[in-house]
C-alpha cells in the first residue's frame, strides 16, 4: 500500500506538460514586429514633429 501511495504522490508532483500552440508563437512574433515598426516610426519622426490641425473651412458665402 505504501508503494502505491508513493507512486501516486510522484505522479501528482510531476510537472504538467503544456503544449505550446504554433499560433500563439506566430501571434507573439507579429505583435513584436508591429511594435518594432511603430517604435522605428517614432524614432524617424523624432520628438519635435507636430501635426497641425487644419484650418477651419470658410463658408462659401461670407455674409451668411
Amino acid at each position: 500500500m505504501a508503494k502505491a501511495q508513493i507512486d501516486k504522490a510522484k505522479v501528482l508532483l510531476a510537472d504538467p506538460v503544456v503544449a505550446v500552440s504554433p499560433w500563439s508563437v506566430l501571434g507573439a512574433a507579429a505583435m513584436a514586429a508591429s511594435a518594432a515598426v511603430l517604435m522605428a516610426g517614432v524614432m524617424v519622426l523624432g520628438p519635435g514633429v507636430r501635426f497641425e490641425e487644419p484650418a477651419v473651412a470658410q463658408p462659401l458665402f461670407p455674409n451668411g
